[in-house]
């Protein structure tokens, strides 16, 4: 409804719902400009300044690069855990007690790895076992040991009942994680020479009746076969139809993958699902699928792959979702850049995960997350989300609109950490770390937009950059560029700690450009003033017509509300300023203007 000359406007700013990157002119409830704000939902409606980092740990070398942090649950205490981190080519863990402590540092004697080969470091739970895959190693940890542990890779008997010629029954496939297997005879009491199904690099055993016997002495070994000596030839076995003969050797076959170790141990991207250990982006295959058997991380078939498309364009994303687990490429050529497998069972083979193609053609340059049962994943244009029916109707639709223009311009200045961009969950927002930037989508706020859902925003300056963060027991654990690990605290404490820009957070709000329903006529603002219903310490600063804020006063320790007195003649737009180097809350401001006669031109 527009207003006419001589009318009074009362234009009240509240219910706040986030910022609005787009431009002005936007709805009077978001904010072109506002820095370190949110809405904490467990206070009342207002907005105020994000809580501050709080220094937990500080116990890193300050020139040591962090490849990757992990929170791991311990059985003892509600909330005991055990951090992790992998800096440089060493680790360590720290464990956490129930109210948040910090306890002895341990490092790790043995080096871990000095990301010689391409690839990331993951850590991951399995069987109360923490895993971490780093660049080409592969390591494990529990309570009940002391030093990381090399991860021992399961020993497949590939083939069985063979004669010693060769023939026999496949029995498991190749693992790749390890160029050893087995191989069973059943002995005919005559042969010397026991075929073997691969080529043969180095024996670590040979059992006849379950006796080992001794390499040079008992047996030697060529390219594909072992030979018994005179003395030592296999009798018939006292069983009918039971091996009776184990060798056990190395393959120098790599087979399909190459160094197939590699191929999992140098993937970009890992994650749990049905039970399993799924990976993807390796170098070497950037569009192949792996996962491991069913609840054994230490075996991974050379069979149990999937490509997704027929090109090379990298998998950026794994998310486990509706049932699903969704694979997300970047850049394929014909646009084949989303899939998802779902579990079926197979007569022959058991349990598969078929490769669907979806009709989503948009790709993945970030991450992907499932967040709060939304699959969501950032593509060159933004955050997008997964929607319609699984199987048929696929489309995405998107998430992020409000934030676009803002954090696509720094994207494309610094394109490296947009897309190694660090995903969290916490206290319902999915926080999108980019550098020193954060975008909040808050999963408790979203409007329609035309057609599809987006989510409300709000966005945050760190003081470094961020390299890791986890959240654990509803604590979100953040590391900065500084090696320190903080905390957000929700108490809001005033005290300061060492990192004194932790807690002296500047934050401001910036209403919208307001032209009281009047774009074409002179305003004046009432001398009452605008009252703003806030707390804390807070500056307010007024700008008209496109010009500078200039500062209308500084109100201190303010607890229900105050009056600032606005003056200003015979503008076209007002907008408003609130800001503080310490923190403040913003319920409502509101502010009356009168209406004059038209704009001069």
């Amino acid at each position: 409804m527009s207003a006419g000359t001589g009318d009074l406007i009362s234009r009240i700013y509240g219910g706040f719902r986030g910022v609005d990157f787009r431009g002005e002119e936007i709805n009077l409830s978001r904010s072109p400009d506002a820095v370190n704000m949110w809405k904490d939902y467990r206070e009342t409606e207002s907005i105020r300044t994000r809580p501050a980092l709080k220094l937990v740990a500080d116990f890193l070398p300050s020139d040591a690069t962090v490849h990757s942090m992990y929170i791991h649950k311990l059985s003892r205490g509600s909330n005991a855990a055990r951090m992790y981190v992998h800096y440089d080519s060493n680790a360590l863990y720290v464990d956490i007690d129930d109210s948040g402590r910090f306890g002895t540092v341990h490092y790790f004697s043995e080096p871990v790895v000095n990301f010689a080969n391409d690839g990331e470091s993951h850590f991951f739970t399995f069987n109360d076992k923490v895993y971490l895959i780093a660049s080409g190693q592969y390591f494990w940890h529990s309570q009940d040991v002391v030093e990381l542990q090399k991860v021992e890779p399961y020993v497949p008997a590939t083939t069985i009942g063979k004669k010693p010629a060769g023939g026999g029954t496949l029995h498991e496939d190749v693992n790749m994680l390890t160029p050893w297997r087995i191989n069973t005879f059943l002995a005919d009491g005559k042969s010397t020479e026991y075929f073997v199904d691969g080529a043969l690099r180095s024996i670590d055993y040979v059992k006849v009746n379950g006796n080992v016997l001794r390499k040079s002495v008992d047996y030697t070994y060529s390219s594909d076969r072992v030979i018994f000596y005179e003395h030592s030839i296999p009798s018939v076995p006292a069983t009918d139809g039971q091996d009776n003969v184990e060798i056990k050797f190395q393959s120098s076959s790599d087979g399909k993958w190459g160094n197939s170790a590699n191929v999992i141990l140098t993937a970009k991207r890992l994650t749990i699902f049905d039970n399993r250990v799924f990976v993807g982006g390796c170098s070497q295959c950037p569009n192949v699928l792996f996962h491991s058997s069913l609840n054994d991380p230490t075996y991974f078939s050379d069979q149990d792959y999937y490509e997704e498309g027929k090109d090379n364009a990298p998998i950026r994303g794994l998310v486990a979702g509706n049932n699903a687990l969704w694979v997300f490429r970047h850049g394929a050529s014909d646009n084949s850049n989303v899939f998802y497998h779902t579990p079926t069972i197979d007569e022959e083979y058991g349990k598969v995960y078929p490769s669907t193609h979806s009709n989503i053609g948009v790709g993945c340059a970030g991450r992907a997350i499932n967040f709060n049962d939304d699959i969501v994943f950032f593509s060159d244009n933004g955050m997008e989300g997964v929607s319609g029916d699984i199987t048929t109707e696929q489309a995405i639709a998107h998430r992020s609109s409000l934030v676009d223009r803002k954090m696509l311009f720094y994207w494309r200045q610094i394109q490296a950490f947009y897309d190694d961009m660090i995903l969290m969950e916490w206290e319902g927002y999915l926080i999108a770390f980019i550098g020193t930037e954060a975008y909040l989508a808050d999963s408790r706020a979203a409007f329609t937009n035309v057609d599809h859902m987006e989510y409300e925003w709000y966005y945050w300056k760190m003081p470094h950059f961020v390299t890791a963060a986890q959240v654990f027991g509803g604590v979100a654990y953040i590391m900065l560029d500084d090696k320190r690990i903080y905390t957000l605290d929700l108490s809001y404490a005033t005290e300061k700690d060492e990192l004194k820009e932790a807690r002296e957070i500047q934050s401001h709000w910036v209403t919208p450009k307001d032209k009281f329903n009047a774009p074409h006529l002179l305003k004046t603002t009432n001398k009452r003033g605008c009252v703003v219903e806030a707390t804390g310490d807070i500056t307010v600063s007024a700008k008209v017509d496109g010009g500078a804020f200039e500062p209308i006063g500084t109100y201190e320790k303010v607890t229900d509300y105050f009056v600032s007195r606005i003056k200003r003649k015979k503008f076209k737009d007002i907008q408003l300023k609130f800001s503080s180097d310490t923190r403040f809350s913003l319920e409502t401001a509101t502010l009356e203007s009168f209406i004059g006669g038209y704009i001069k031109r």
